[in-house]
């Protein structure tokens, strides 16, 4: 029991943001810039490594949304992505219009300025291959040729860079992770701004806790409306789904809870079958939540501006990005990464914080897509019997 609590990602990153902020109030200089050493140089490493992430995880994961399903594979996955911009949107408002109250003006400065003061020991350069835009372009357009053909040698090999990537991400980045934020908060500590920032962390939290409850509570009235079904108890029969996502941190690996569970909601087992391991994989409604929220939360504190107009075209590029998220913990926030770099500016400490904070919120984020998913399956359940012939459905 105590190994699997102290090998969970998140104890892990909780564990270094508390010795961050112990050791850049209490350690001398020269400990500060060693940790920040580090930092500068895993900071290369990641913005060498995001177009490969977007290349190997978006590519082969468009290239297998073409295969199978026809009429239900654009169904469900216009209802999902549908999903995923009510949430990115509402998100929005409610945090452009809420988070300004809560953070002040003192805190209203450049994360990224108090950790430059720090300077590292040495620096390295890492250019990557190519631009973060150049990769999403070129992931679209290879996933969408493969997803036109059958099997071929392009896409064996889209599948074997997928699982490097995979490989990398695993036992590299994220395992690395707590000790590139934990040099993270011994600059924000050092430099006096652990308080403000830490305050405004456990705010936003609380809010996104609240925020989650009401997506899933709005996305079953959508489908209880459209059902004819009560959709508190719909709701409330995804419970064990739910609490199993929060102990899992996967969306995959809830699968088997999920489909049960959605089939007492009165789903057949042939759109279950085909709707949820989908939807587990193309669904992030609750960790586009956390991001928006997140990402406004940090511009603010950074003194960015932003508007609508700049987040919705984030909100829909998330949306198509987040499809990539592969099944490990914090798997989503790295294929979000490369666009709040290109489309909302975040330098490479507001990205570290970003992911501290996406990272203490996963279990929730992930709990809400999976619940969302059941959503999701009453719809397509009632649109198949009323208007696909179900001989048409291959699964």
């Amino acid at each position: 029991m105590l190994k699997k609590i102290t090998s969970n990602l998140l104890f892990k990153v909780f564990i270094a943001i508390i010795l961050g902020i112990l050791i850049g109030l209490y350690l001398p200089e020269s400990i500060n810039r060693l940790f920040n050493t580090f930092k500068a140089v895993f900071s290369q490493f990641l913005g060498f490594a995001i177009p490969l992430i977007i290349l190997g995880l978006i590519m082969p994961a468009i290239a297998d949304l073409g295969k199978g399903a026809g009429k239900l594979l654009l169904i469900t996955a216009a209802i999902a992505y549908g999903s995923t911009l009510f949430s990115g949107f509402s998100t929005y408002f409610v945090a452009s219009g809420f988070f300004p109250s809560f953070i002040e003006a003192q805190t209203v400065e450049n994360v990224g300025e108090g950790v430059e003061k720090l300077s590292p020991f040495f620096s390295i350069t890492i250019p990557p291959v190519l631009d973060v835009m150049s990769a999403l372009v070129l992931a679209f357009v290879i996933g969408l040729g493969l997803a036109s053909q059958g099997e071929s040698s392009l896409k064996k090999v889209a599948n074997d860079f997928q699982k490097i990537i995979m490989m990398v991400i695993e036992k590299v980045i994220i395992p690395l992770l707590p000790l590139y934020i934990l040099g993270i908060f011994s600059a924000i500590a050092y430099n006096g701004q652990v308080e403000s920032v830490l305050s405004v962390f456990l705010k936003i939290i609380g809010i996104i806790f609240v925020m989650h409850f009401l997506l899933m509570l709005v996305q079953f009235i959508i489908a209880g409306a459209i059902t004819k079904q009560n959709p508190i108890k719909a709701l409330l029969n995804m419970a064990p789904a739910y609490l199993t996502a929060l102990g899992t941190q996967s969306s995959a690996a809830t699968i088997p809870v999920t489909l049960q569970q959605v089939q007492k909601n009165g789903v057949s087992p042939k759109v279950a079958n085909f709707v949820v391991p989908l939807c587990a994989t193309i669904h992030l409604a609750g960790s586009t939540m956390k991001i928006v929220a997140c990402a406004v939360a940090l511009m603010l504190m950074q003194g960015l501006d932003f508007n609508f107009t700049m987040f919705a075209g984030f909100v829909m590029m998330l949306g198509i990005a987040m499809v990539a998220a592969p099944g490990v913990p914090g798997g989503a926030i790295m294929a979000a990464v490369g666009i709040l770099q290109t489309m909302l500016g975040f330098n490479a400490e507001a990205q570290a914080l970003m992911i501290a904070l996406y990272i203490a919120m996963d279990s929730f984020g992930t709990a809400a897509n999976i619940t969302g998913d059941g959503a999701i399956a009453l719809i397509v359940n009632k649109i198949v019997n009323k208007i696909v012939n179900k001989d048409e459905v291959v699964v």
